[in-house]
């Protein structure tokens, strides 16, 4: 009697277990689920407003009837900038959150370490910000694609200005990391192409938010220099601008920098912005497309304020999720890599295409010059250049990735 008692208890509290959780499991399978992993305390600058991106597009699906019947919900992880800690919260997000697709890194390491747990655990990731190369090409494999413009795309969209300046001497400065690595490797060889006579005279690669300014700048200038190529960002770049003002290294000599332009980089410079540096970077202010003026009506509407670079990477990616998962009528994961391969995805820079032969996207960046305009800075004689335009042929791009 005690037996069918324990028995009839044990019936009755998995029933009630059952029926409690039934309202959640109706629930999930009503969302779909993106599992997002990002450097948020390490990179606020940039990673602040490229969430304030992911929640808008997010919004902008949902209130529409989101994708394929399905509302997004999207669940975020940080990194803590660190390789290991972004695979561990890879392996969470996919075990015991049970998301569709894993998205987001920002720092290049963290993103080929994203890319390979994407191959092993056979998952789909975009990867939205990473910059390196070898994400799409050495590394690349079938479950990863990538947004942004890499720093082959970046570094040949500056390319043809570097060599028109007919500088022979060169410095370069650059974070030691696989971003930094990675600009610097695509700066010599595309320069050397461009201008056979070209020297590059000195190299400093400071430790990634370790920059002793000091002595990099001082080194910079015994080495006499004609021109300095500088892929230093953020908290580092402000460093390396303060000290090359005060001791003049700028002054009568062509700076081509990497993502200086950005708002999230060019903006706390105020007073010392330095003037004339050719950069890529983000002239939100002087952007007349209908799919940014569309993009930043709504983005400041709901968060009243402007947006940053971040802001339209975030917010892409989103987009281009969607836009994936209604092409596939699926998640599942073959379906999307289908789907993915000559996506296109209208976006606040206008229309990109995710290219099926290395899974890279078509977005570009915009190039200028930084002007110092009464204590801010920003970008002029800016032009938007189409990253379709920037990328190496077929053929080329057989030999640097590996057959999936």
């Amino acid at each position: 009697m005690k037996r069918r008692n324990l028995a009839l208890g044990a019936a009755a509290s998995a029933l009630l277990l059952s029926l409690a959780q039934g309202p959640a499991r109706a629930q999930a399978q009503d969302l779909i689920r993106i599992g997002e992993i990002n450097s948020y305390k390490a990179q606020p600058a940039f990673l602040e407003p490229y969430k304030k991106g992911m929640e808008l597009a997010l919004e902008e699906i949902n209130a529409s009837g989101g994708v394929n019947g399905k509302k997004l919900q999207l669940i975020t992880r940080d990194d803590n900038a660190n390789p290991g800690d972004a695979v561990r919260a890879a392996e969470e997000l996919l075990s015991r959150e049970k998301v569709d697709v894993l998205t987001g890194s920002f720092l290049s390491h963290i993103g080929l370490a994203l890319t390979d747990f994407a191959k092993q655990k056979k998952v789909f990731f975009l990867a939205s910000e990473p910059l390196t190369d070898k994400i799409v090409w050495q590394n690349g494999n079938r479950y990863t694609f990538r947004l942004r413009a890499s720093t082959y795309m970046q570094v040949a969209m500056l390319v043809p200005e570097a060599a028109a300046m007919k500088k022979k001497r060169w410095a370069l400065v650059y974070p030691n990391y696989e971003y930094g690595q990675s600009a610097a490797a695509s700066f010599k060889a595309l320069l050397k192409a461009a201008q056979p006579a070209v020297e590059f005279v000195a190299e400093q690669a400071p430790p990634l938010g370790k920059v002793d300014s000091g002595s990099v700048v001082q080194a910079l200038a015994d080495a006499k220099p004609d021109a300095v190529f500088n892929v230093l960002f953020g908290a580092d770049l402000a460093k390396f601008v303060r000290e090359g003002n005060t001791r003049g290294l700028f002054q009568g000599r062509e700076v081509v920098s990497l993502l200086t332009g950005e708002p999230e980089y060019l903006d706390p410079l105020k007073e010392e912005t330095p003037n004339g540096w050719l950069v890529t970077g983000y002239p939100w202010y002087g952007i007349q497309t209908p799919e940014h003026k569309a993009f930043y009506t709504a983005y400041n509407a709901r968060f009243g304020d402007y947006p940053r670079l971040g802001s339209v990477v975030g917010y892409s990616a989103i987009k281009s999720l969607a836009e994936g998962m209604k092409k596939a009528k699926s998640t599942d994961t073959e379906k999307l890599i289908a789907a993915f391969r000559g996506l296109p995805v209208v976006t606040p820079f206008g229309r990109i295409t995710y290219r099926a032969e290395d899974h890279q996207s078509t977005m570009g960046a915009f190039v200028g010059r930084t002007k110092n305009d009464k204590g801010k800075g920003v970008m002029v004689d800016f032009r938007y250049m189409d990253g379709a335009r920037f990328q190496p042929s077929d053929a080329e791009v057989k030999k640097l990735r590996p057959a999936d």
